[in-house]
């Protein structure tokens, strides 16, 4: 069959820059108004939107890779989903460093078209909020969960609520917590001190590092590792998948936990990414309008603060740091065990 010749690609067609480079038109302008660095302010926040949805394009394909019933730690899947968390992080390193340039606007460069914008607000970014979703962060645990209904369209809170009833990541992530089989396969444990399991040893050994005034945790570890009946409600990860990702952790160094450790490892970077690009964003704010109200309304840097401080999505992961010990300290694993967490065996 011959072979149908492709029309020639040219950039400016291919990218589609007559849609974007005559997508800003300043609200000042329309009103007569001189206000230069509003032409800024529009490019800042369409770039913010287009690299959100390059982090939605990745999160999704994430989650695609997570839905599966098996996932062989040493399959392309594990990588490609690292790969992809890591360009996550990447993107939202840009986010931050870009605030910078937005920084250049002074507070009365803002003034002279702030008011042109009510009621839009950045507040109002639909695709951020759906990454927020799309992570893990749940509506009840939202802070300001009338103001975030009232200042959307129904279309856009239909958007996000379909986003928010889809799998998150965090519940496909303890999904696969949950199925490794390091710590449940009886098996690997038969010839290893039958009256003392691993987490019983684990234990033993993490109270035995413990100071005074860190006693309480001792408490908690019980209840978040061995007491399946004290565990806490509406915690976002199980029993099980606690006593693996802590698991992964502590034997990182084994081949076959390396890359799920770096998968648990780039999820806390996100969160803490994220967390930077909020704080940067509430110290913008308090530069550029001080006590003000936004132009949505919202309280402003107040209300950004608080948000910061409430939307972690990964927070159960970041306090497994909590219970780890040193290498020294580790109990040994079954030969067996350290067999299978090699690529060969």
């Amino acid at each position: 069959m011959e072979k149908k010749e492709r029309k020639p690609v040219y950039y400016s067609q291919y990218l589609q820059l007559d849609k974007i480079l005559n997508a800003q038109e300043p609200e000042s302008g329309k009103e007569g108004i001189r206000a230069d660095d509003e032409m800024l302010f529009i490019i800042i926040h369409q770039a913010y939107e287009l690299w959100f949805k390059q982090i939605l394009h990745e999160l999704n394909v994430i989650r695609a890779i997570f839905k599966q019933n098996n996932i062989s730690n040493n399959s392309p899947d594990v990588y490609n989903s690292v790969h992809r968390l890591k360009r996550v992080c990447k993107i939202l390193d840009v986010a931050v460093s870009q605030m910078s340039v937005l920084e250049t606007m002074t507070p009365l460069d803002f003034l002279d078209f702030r008011d042109l914008l009510r009621p839009a607000s950045g507040f109002q970014s639909i695709q951020f909020k759906m990454i927020e979703a799309s992570l893990g962060l749940q509506y009840n645990k939202r802070h300001g969960q009338n103001y975030y209904l009232s200042q959307l369209t129904e279309q856009d809170v239909a958007r996000v609520k379909q986003a928010e009833q889809e799998e998150s990541l965090l519940v496909l992530i303890n999904r696969w917590l949950e199925r490794m089989p390091f710590i449940k396969d009886g098996s690997y444990w038969k010839e290893v001190r039958s009256d003392a399991p691993f987490w019983q040893q684990y234990r033993a050994a993490y109270e035995s590092s413990l100071q005074d005034a860190e006693q309480v945790n001792l408490k908690t570890f019980d209840s978040l590792f061995l007491n399946e009946e004290a565990y806490p409600e509406g915690r976002s990860f199980s029993l099980d998948a606690n006593k693996n990702a802590l698991f992964i952790m502590l034997y990182r160094d084994h081949p076959l936990l390396h890359l799920p450790y770096e998968l648990l490892s780039t999820l806390l970077e996100i969160d803490e990414l994220l967390s930077l690009w909020r704080h940067r964003h509430i110290h913008m704010v308090q530069r550029t309008i001080g006590k003000r109200v936004g132009t949505g309304g919202s309280s402003g840097a107040e209300y950004l603060r608080n948000a910061a401080d409430s939307h972690y999505v990964f927070k159960e992961l970041a306090e497994l740091t909590s219970f780890l010990l040193p290498r020294h300290m580790l109990p040994e694993l079954p030969k067996d065990l350290i067999r299978d967490l090699s690529y060969t065996h």
